[in-house]
């Protein structure tokens, strides 16, 4: 094989992988998309307002919209996560803990205020999520 057609192999490769990993679009199984996905985190379940959000080399939704004014409880799910995502810090409530590698944490948000968001973020600062009380 010549060193041109080595290097056109090797591009190749190069934009095939970029065009996995830097899909704006994931397609789920039950033909939803992440975009999609996003809106539906958030639940109201007997008064109470439920967000969950999926920690696994990241956070997922990495933006999400909720109400104002509703007692509320922020669930994150995680499903074998041995990466820094386990590793939680949400300042403005004061939690900061490791997660289970399997499982779920439900954390005690209170009463969000509309205007002000929800940021967390992992230990390492690389991933964070987003909520928005409106």
């Amino acid at each position: 094989m010549n060193k041109t057609a080595s290097i056109i192999i090797t591009l190749a490769l190069v934009v095939g992988l970029g065009i996995v990993f830097l899909s704006g679009s994931k397609s789920r199984n039950d033909g939803t998309t992440a975009s999609t996905q996003a809106a539906q985190n958030v639940e109201i379940r007997d008064g109470v307002q439920y967000i969950t959000i999926d920690a696994k080399a990241g956070y997922s939704p990495k933006v999400s919209t909720a109400k104002a004014g509703i007692p509320t409880k922020l669930v994150v799910k995680t499903n074998s996560t041995y990466d820094c995502s386990a590793s939680l810090v949400i300042r403005s409530v004061g939690y900061q803990k490791i997660l289970p590698q399997t499982g779920e944490e439900t954390i005690d948000i209170g009463t969000p205020i509309a205007g002000q968001p929800l940021q967390g973020v992992c230990g390492m600062g690389m991933y964070n999520f987003l909520i928005n009380f409106s």
